[in-house]
């Protein structure tokens, strides 16, 4: 069966919402802040409080990054209790931060 091609407009469209999607990861990784807590929750889900304890902030600041992260889909959290534990839930993000964060650190050496 013959594969028929897109209209080039349909390309276009596709290539577009390819490179919105791109930006919207990019905008979300652009805080320096935002960076630091997909580090910190690599390894392991954590509450507010671990990472505050981490991570030198306001509470408020922390929440305010932390609800960025949940609305673009980089982490998910979880209640127990009165604690919400976050979590990592697109790895592609973590990947594309080890990425950037090792290539600057080997050229800084």
């Amino acid at each position: 069966m013959a594969k028929t091609a897109l209209p080039e407009n349909d390309v276009l469209t596709e290539s577009e919402e390819v490179f919105e999607k791109a930006a919207e990861v990019f905008r979300v990784m652009s805080a320096p802040m935002r960076l630091r807590i997909i580090s910190a929750l690599c390894n392991a889900e954590k509450n507010v409080g671990e990472l505050l304890a981490e991570i030198d902030t306001t509470q408020p600041n922390m929440s305010q990054h932390l609800n960025t992260l949940y609305q673009a889909g980089v982490v998910g959290k979880r209640r127990e209790g009165v604690q919400i534990y976050y979590r990592i839930i697109n790895e592609r993000v973590v990947t594309l931060c080890r990425a950037v964060c090792v290539q600057i650190a080997s050229e800084s050496d």
